[in-house]
């Protein structure tokens, strides 16, 4: 069973089949995909889900903290199973391929009190841009 799965098993999030299929869509490390490749994944498992379907259970999953939504250079969200291990993002700027990456340095270190504003910084998103081998 994948850690998703596992994870919303343990949390007792009502497992339909449809729920399964977004879920199982979802496994895996790397795992950044849009809601419409989502659906088309799902559509191969089960032929009858719905895009409304597979749009919800990605809000529930999102809602539960369970998937993390992320947004790179206004295109589509992208939907990310990895929410419970810290990372960062490294995006090509061609193609729009987008990696997990855990950089070993302090984000929030990095912005100076003077950079702070008064603010008192909880989390820090850095995303890394540049172009994929395939791309280069």
């Amino acid at each position: 069973m994948s850690d998703l799965l596992e994870r919303l098993r343990g949390r007792g999030w009502r497992m339909t089949s449809q729920r399964r299929v977004v879920a199982e869509v979802l496994d895996g490390d790397h795992v950044h995909l849009t809601a419409d490749e989502v659906h088309a994944r799902a559509v191969e498992r089960l032929p009858e889900i719905s895009r409304a379907t597979v749009y919800n259970a990605l809000g529930e999953l999102v809602s539960l903290g369970e998937v993390i939504e992320v947004s790179t250079d206004g295109r589509a969200k992208r939907y990310d199973p990895n929410a419970h291990h810290p990372h960062q993002h490294l995006v090509c700027s061609s193609c729009g391929t987008v990696r997990d990456v855990h950089p070993t340095g302090d984000p929030l270190a990095d912005l100076p009190p003077t950079e702070r504003f008064g603010f008192t910084v909880a989390a820090a998103e850095v995303t890394y841009r540049g172009l994929c081998p395939s791309c280069s």
